[in-house]
Order: C-alpha cells, then sequence, then structure tokens
C-alpha cells in the first residue's frame, strides 16, 4: 500500500504533494448489503475507521457477500497564471473496484 501511495505522489510530480490526498479502502459487505470499513490507507489524509458503516454512491455496488476497493484522491491545485481563476480548484475523483480473485490484506488486516 505505501508503494501505490508514494507512486501516486510521483504522479503529481512537479506539483506539490502536499496539495494531494489519496486514500484506499477496503470495504466488506455483509450478508444484509451493508458496506463496512476492514482497513484503510491514506497519503496526506486521514483513514476511515476500521468497522464504520460506509452508504455507498449507487446501490448496485451493494453486492452481498463481497468485497470492493474503495479508492478516494482529492488535489487543490492553484494555477500559476490564472486570468479568469483566482485561488485554487479542489479537483477530486472516486472509483469502487472489486476484487479480482481474492479479498485484498494489508498490514495484516485481511479483509474478510
Amino acid at each position: 500500500m505505501t508503494n501505490i501511495l508514494n507512486a501516486s505522489a510521483a504522479i503529481i510530480k512537479p506539483y506539490s504533494v502536499g496539495n494531494l490526498t489519496a486514500t484506499i479502502t477496503c470495504l466488506k459487505i455483509d450478508a444484509a448489503g451493508i458496506a463496512k470499513v476492514k482497513w484503510s490507507a491514506t497519503l496526506n489524509g486521514t483513514a476511515r475507521t476500521a468497522g464504520a458503516t460506509v452508504t455507498l454512491p449507487d446501490a448496485a455496488l451493494a453486492v452481498k457477500d463481497t468485497y470492493l476497493v474503495w479508492s478516494e484522491v482529492s488535489y487543490n491545485y492553484t494555477p500559476v497564471v490564472g486570468y479568469t481563476i483566482t485561488g485554487s480548484i479542489s479537483l477530486s475523483d472516486q472509483m469502487f473496484m472489486s476484487p479480482r480473485i481474492t479479498p485484498p490484506v494489508y498490514d495484516s488486516k485481511a479483509c474478510s
């Protein structure tokens, strides 16, 4: 996980890494379709609390008895030259992915 987060920092260069926040979270969806955090890792942010319930943006993601890897990234970009844009712009995105073979393990914590 450290290598993945450090890779995101390398990609953003030459821009400031201090403006980048990246978080990767493993979610376990139980038999009732409720998603809970199993583990979370972050770069320049706050990791999600293990056991916390997460509301998924689309009900189709809540497949019972499965896992999701949730990646979130945000960057506060300040243009060097701005004629129409002053201040910073918050760029952000998130993505949910289903593990292909087995639930991921991070820091000896399984996502199961």
